[in-house]
């Protein structure tokens, strides 16, 4: 009646098994450390650059624990954190000699000191938000005036394309701050613009205004284009400052909206605040120009002669000097979208570009007009510029479409494309609330959290021994286990842990005992009516679990409530309740009944359980025995 068969008993020790290896890297805590990564494009982190790393380290007297290097990052894990400063101001010297124009990111960090072999497993511990960790908070104002601006000059120009294909007259288009000014000299010119705009141009509304013999047309963008203006150089802010982020190695950084116009970014376990406002004020954008092609030019690039007047000299990824014409001709502005991919010919490594249709058209004609001469492909970051391809032009090339490739990696076209994809920020945006919080702070929070979580587990384990006694023992282990595969399937899900997710901690473990209750009184009362011992457990099990999943299906909908609905603080607690609740079902009421036929479902005979006093209604009959 009461006895489990061996498959249960295997999926109970494997559940524990994992739950064990997945949480136990959250025990080890961290090593300070320094995390070297690219500050360019063109930089690329590779053996040399971890030689250079390690030569710093020793010219500095520094022996680190560990130094390790992936695709992304070199990090040197270190003892103390006062080795750790000292580390960051050895390579901040020794790879960045010029600060105006650095070529790599030194940044502190924090390592887990996890074993290898978890790390082989792949068990990780949980990230931890910026109220425990510490790290740096910064409130961002974006400029949507500015962002309706760069608009209507992008309306402006595309206005003045049009109408220059429809071969349509006027006398002049202006920009006056959000607003487009065309005038027109007689209706004859007026009538087919008014058109043109209002078939092309849905999202501009038109006032028109006599002036003297002419008619002032004034385009604005409507109410509802604008709002949508806004949303979208909001969300392309937002994806530009996590592309930027990720130079940092910040795990789990937090960037949200608050608000029509500001946008909140968390960086947990950063503690270098200019380094952070550094990479959130990178751009990078794209220039294409002509090369210098006469003879005078081509003396500069060989070193022979000095740069002729109007051209200037830039490098390119081989450390080459070329020099380009100061005339731009098209800006990262008249870029739709750039993609990694590889040259049909080659199959080499290159970026395919989309133009808009502005860009397309100035594109087919410089190709057009300059075919076998080299046009050069620009990227500048930080106000520096490099030359990343500059090809032959070989014939015209419309459609829009445009390929940059020569002599890249796969990872160098990837970085390029997202550099191009989300380079530069739709509007500008100001810092107006910045606050820093130290790893003392977060250390109190982690410890006075990790005092409310286990005091109150005490407590609970307590009380339930002394009220059902080795049933209030089954319950304390049970909540044990819960508690156990809480923390591992939140390292597992790579969660982010805040203050607000140990509350829930604490709740889950109030909440998970309370099924264990419903399963000892529902025991106990099979015992009061009249059941065999054997009965009673078999009969309390049953029909308790009724009430546990239906008390725990309506909490988990209220949990997935404030997961749809919430942010921030809401969400991480959301997160820890929703998994708490479905843990505490699977040990209150699966490994609990383990236990229980483990130790009482072999006897037979079974005359007592141990689960506190039992009163039955009736005095005659008597108490049934409690151990």
């Amino acid at each position: 009646m009461n006895r489990y068969p061996l498959w249960k008993y295997a999926i109970i020790l494997v559940a524990l098994l994992v739950g064990l290896i997945y949480a136990l890297p959250n025990f080890f805590g961290e090593d300070p450390a320094v995390q070297v990564s690219s500050g360019k494009s063109s930089v690329k982190l590779d053996a040399a650059t971890q030689a250079r790393v390690e030569q710093a380290l020793k010219a500095a007297g520094i022996q680190p624990q560990l130094i390790a290097r992936d695709a992304n990052s070199i990090k040197v894990r270190l003892d103390s954190t006062e080795t750790q400063l000292k580390a960051k101001d050895a390579l901040q010297k020794a790879l960045v000699p010029d600060p105006t124009d650095p070529g790599y990111v030194v940044a502190l960090n924090l390592l887990s000191s996890s074993p290898g072999w978890l790390s082989a497993l792949r068990a990780q511990p949980m990230y931890l938000g910026l109220d425990l960790r510490g790290g740096v908070h910064f409130m961002l104002q974006v400029d949507m005036q500015a962002a309706l601006t760069k608009k209507a000059e992008s309306f402006a120009g595309d206005l003045r394309t049009t109408l220059r294909e429809k071969t349509i007259r006027h006398s002049g288009i202006s920009r006056s701050n959000q607003a487009v000014e065309v005038r027109f000299r007689d209706e004859a010119t007026l009538a087919p613009a008014r058109n043109l705009i209002k078939d092309q141009f849905p999202d501009l509304q038109a006032v028109e205004t006599p002036e003297g013999s002419e008619t002032k047309v004034t385009l604005t963008i409507k109410p509802e284009a604008a709002r949508k203006v806004q949303e979208q150089a909001l969300k392309q802010n937002m994806v530009t400052l996590h592309n930027r982020i990720n130079e940092l190695g910040v795990a789990e950084p937090v960037i949200q909206q608050q608000g029509i116009d500001r946008i909140v970014v968390q960086l947990p376990g950063v503690q270098d605040t200019a380094k952070a406002k550094d990479i959130l004020g990178r751009t990078a954008t794209l220039e294409v120009r002509l090369v210098d092609e006469s003879t005078e030019g081509r003396a500069a690039e060989l070193g022979s002669g000095p740069v002729p007047f109007g051209s200037e000299r830039y490098m390119d990824r081989e450390g080459r000097g070329v020099i380009v014409k100061k005339q731009v001709i098209l800006t990262g502005e008249n870029l739709t979208d750039a993609q990694a991919g590889f040259d049909s010919q080659t199959q080499e490594a290159a970026v395919h570009l989309t133009l808009d249709a502005k860009g397309a058209r100035i594109f087919r004609d410089t190709t057009r007009e300059n075919v076998n001469k080299r046009m050069a492909i620009l990227l500048f970051e930080k106000g520096k510029g490099e030359v990343v391809t500059a090809p032959v032009i070989r014939s015209e090339i419309g459609g829009g479409r445009v390929q940059i490739s020569g002599r890249m990696t796969t990872v160098e076209a990837n970085d390029v494309a997202l550099l191009l994809r989300a380079g530069s920020l739709a509007a500008p945006m100001e810092i107006i609330e910045e606050m820093t919080i130290g790893p003392s702070l977060g250390a109190e929070n982690i410890t006075k959290g990790f005092h409310s979580v286990a005091w109150g587990f005490a407590a609970i384990v307590a009380f339930m021994a002394v009220y059902y006694m080795l049933f209030g023992l089954f319950s304390g282990l049970a909540l044990a286990v819960n508690l156990l595969l809480l923390v591992a399937v939140l390292s597992m899900l790579q969660a982010t842990l805040t203050l607000p997710g140990m509350a829930a901690m604490a709740l889950a473990l109030g909440m998970a005992i309370d099924s264990n209750v419903l399963i000892n009184e529902r025991v106990r009362e099979e015992l009061r009516n009249g059941a065999s011992p054997q009965a009673a457990i078999h009969s309390g099990y049953d029909r308790a679990w009724a009430t546990i999943l239906d008390s725990n299906v309506t909490t988990l909908i209220a949990g997935v409530a404030l997961l749809a609905f919430g942010s921030g603080p809401v969400r991480g607690f959301a997160v820890v309740h929703c998994i708490g609740i479905l843990t505490s079902m699977f040990s209150a009421v699966f490994f609990s009944r383990g236990l229980v036929n483990l130790w009482y479902g072999r006897q037979k005979k079974l005359k007592s359980v141990s689960i506190g006093t039992v009163w039955r209604p009736a005095p005659e009959a008597g108490i049934t025995k409690a151990e």
